[in-house]
């Protein structure tokens, strides 16, 4: 049976969806094509007509998991318009964030994997980082802006590494205690 355009376009963003979360959770490699499209309630057979391979949709992914990031952030923001930065580390270095890496940063989670991958992926981490990078820029307090892309570079590298060695980590108050560190030193 035939499915109409908007029910295949509705089709691949719920795969697009399920591998983002998947990919976060698993990583590149822990997640195979047959038990993705189980999750997002389709057959295998399907894939192979929305992707051309499983890079292909580990970019797309990306850039949904990025998007959907960069929106909570703006949100997060927007709601402590005095001090949006210490807000956004707040809730990134967060016990919930660190525990629930399907629904977090793809960077954190994927950045190991990213860097071995393909160009096109490759090409959708870089396009995101500087996304965040420059949502990040926004929240810098009004100093120079090479200055301000420092910073937030260093904020953003920060936060990042934080958030992998708190989850790598077996110790709970070792894990904690990166999350806070790099809070406190970004709360500044």
């Amino acid at each position: 049976m035939k499915v109409s355009r908007e029910e295949a376009e509705a089709n691949r963003e719920r795969v697009i969806k399920a591998a983002a979360k998947l990919f976060r959770e698993r990583g590149y490699n822990g997640v195979g094509v047959a038990n993705l499209m189980k999750d997002a309630g389709l057959t295998h057979g399907g894939f192979y007509h929305q992707f051309d391979s499983k890079e292909q949709l580990l970019a797309e992914a990306c850039n949904y998991a990025i998007d959907s990031g960069g929106r909570r952030w703006d949100k997060i923001a927007a709601a402590a318009p005095e001090h949006p930065l210490e807000a956004v580390s707040r809730a990134y270095l967060s016990l919930e964030h660190r525990d629930n890496p399907g629904y977090g940063c793809v960077f954190a989670a994927l950045g190991p994997d990213a860097a071995r991958l393909s160009p096109e992926v490759r090409q959708a981490m870089t396009d995101g980082l500087r996304k965040q990078i420059g949502r990040l820029e926004t929240l810098m307090e009004p100093v120079e802006p090479v200055e301000r892309r420092q910073a937030a570079l260093v904020v953003f590298a920060s936060m990042v590494g934080a958030l992998v060695l708190a989850r790598a980590v077996e110790d709970e108050a070792l894990s904690e205690e990166f999350l806070s560190a790099v809070h406190e030193s970004i709360a500044l």
